[in-house]
């Protein structure tokens, strides 16, 4: 038994996830503290990332106590703001420069065309500002065009012809400045490439299509330079809007020699970052018909959205990785120690925007969970609410709340949701019908 629980700081921790880390194995050996609050953490347009770092280090520097890990499940920027204070205060964790290189979309894939050139689709740089955007650009149409620096696919769009372009281009110079400026300032704390420091965050990257196939994400750790993977998750879309994300489901259902070719890949990629003592998860698309694989992007984090499949599969969320990291151990996360054989994350979408008529209440969670024991409901609206007010959102629909499910196949799995749906009611008022 440890002498003391060691102080385990988490960005923007949130009472869901502490739910997750209180609910690990070893969680009676770490006290957990939450460094910014969710807004400050993840929404850098309302909380300006020079700002909330200098403020998360006094957060760190107040407390009365050691300080024995940082980490975070968030997605950018605090995925650059960890491992800039791990650096101060001398705590084990990847380079800044590692951790920019899988957010920075564009220098993240001249990094992976040097190690891996076959998985990678064409790319450019786009500057949205520009007389002529489009001049010069060598890339056929279709491609995604997309900020650099983003997440939850915010501001990205598949322009098929140059009618498609000029419709997005509005919108990205509009609002791309969210993701810019904290970029532009966390870049500040790296040393850039020279290829690269032209390309700050107030460009986009276009990219070649990939999305034909199967999609999955390996979850992983570097510890001390060498590799392992321990889970590898399926990615569902939508049928009608290839864009936009079902659910995830665990155990993927890829081959597993399949699953073995994109280890390899991914680890010589990371071995070219320099990326060590930290997790990662990484993006792929596989076509069954050609075999051939495809890179969709590199994550400096864990993917929160895949914790609690984790704990109702293998027994354990996979946050006690980032953990063990985080304060220089090896992780060794269990396998197949769970109650369910397949879970999912479902996400429920509308596609046109709207006003919440009625969104789920206590009452409604209570009968889901009493129905399936196991489930967990998060509702990301209330009544009343505009959808248009919803944060980083993908460009074709709204995620208005996710439940995770487990079961003993994929039939079960989707028969639950089926009547989650009756359970945890949602109506929005499209907006012709509001009066």
């Amino acid at each position: 038994m440890n002498e003391r629980r060691r102080n385990i700081f988490v960005f923007g921790l949130d009472d869901f996830h502490r739910a997750d880390l209180e609910s690990l194995p070893r969680a009676d050996e770490f006290c957990f503290h939450q460094l910014l609050t969710y807004e400050e953490a993840t929404r850098a347009d309302l909380h300006p990332t020079d700002e909330m770092l200098p403020k998360a280090e006094r957060i760190l520097e107040e407390f009365d106590g050691s300080v024995d890990a940082v980490i975070t499940h968030w997605d950018f920027p605090s995925t650059v703001m960890t491992p800039i204070l791990r650096k101060r205060l001398e705590q084990p964790g990847p380079s800044v420069e590692a951790a920019l290189m899988c957010e920075h979309k564009y220098w993240s894939r001249v990094e992976q065309k040097r190690a891996a050139p076959d998985v990678v689709p064409p790319f450019a740089a786009v500057n949205p500002f520009a007389d002529e955007p489009l001049s010069g650009l060598d890339l056929d149409f279709p491609f995604w065009l997309k900020p650099v620096t983003a997440h939850s696919s915010n501001l990205g769009f598949l322009i098929e012809d140059r009618k498609d372009f000029e419709k997005a281009l509005p919108k990205i110079r509009k609002n791309i400045h969210l993701f810019g400026e904290p970029v532009n300032h966390l870049m500040g704390f790296a040393d850039i490439p020279e290829e690269i420091e032209g390309i700050d965050g107030y460009h986009c990257i276009a990219e070649g299509l990939i999305s034909k196939g199967r999609q999955c994400t390996l979850e992983g750790y570097r510890y001390q330079g060498e590799f392992e993977i321990y889970g590898v998750v399926d990615t569902i879309r939508d049928r009608h809007v290839q864009s936009v994300l079902s659910r995830y489901q665990y155990p993927s259902s890829v081959p597993r020699d399949t699953q073995e070719r994109m280890e390899e890949t991914a680890t010589a990629i990371l071995d070219g970052f320099g990326y060590d003592n930290a997790p990662f998860n990484v993006e792929f698309y596989w076509d069954r018909d050609s075999d051939k694989l495809s890179l969709l992007e590199i994550n400096a984090r864990i993917s929160q959205s895949h914790c609690p499949l984790f704990a109702l599969v293998d027994g354990a969320s996979h946050q006690q990785v980032v953990i063990d990291l985080a304060l220089g151990k090896q992780p060794q996360p269990p396998h197949r120690e769970g109650d369910h054989k397949v879970a999912a994350k479902f996400m429920m979408r509308v596609f046109e925007d709207g006003v919440v008529a009625h969104a789920p209440g206590p009452g409604d969670e209570k009968l889901l969970e009493e129905r399936f024991p196991e489930a967990r409901f998060e509702c990301h609206v209330s009544d009343g609410q505009s959808l248009e007010e919803l944060p980083f959102q993908d460009s074709y629909s709204f995620n208005i709340a996710d439940v995770y499910l487990g079961g003993k196949d994929q039939h079960e799995l989707l028969e639950k949701y089926d009547e989650t749906k009756q359970l945890v009611p949602l109506e929005i008022l499209r907006r012709p019908e509001i009066v």
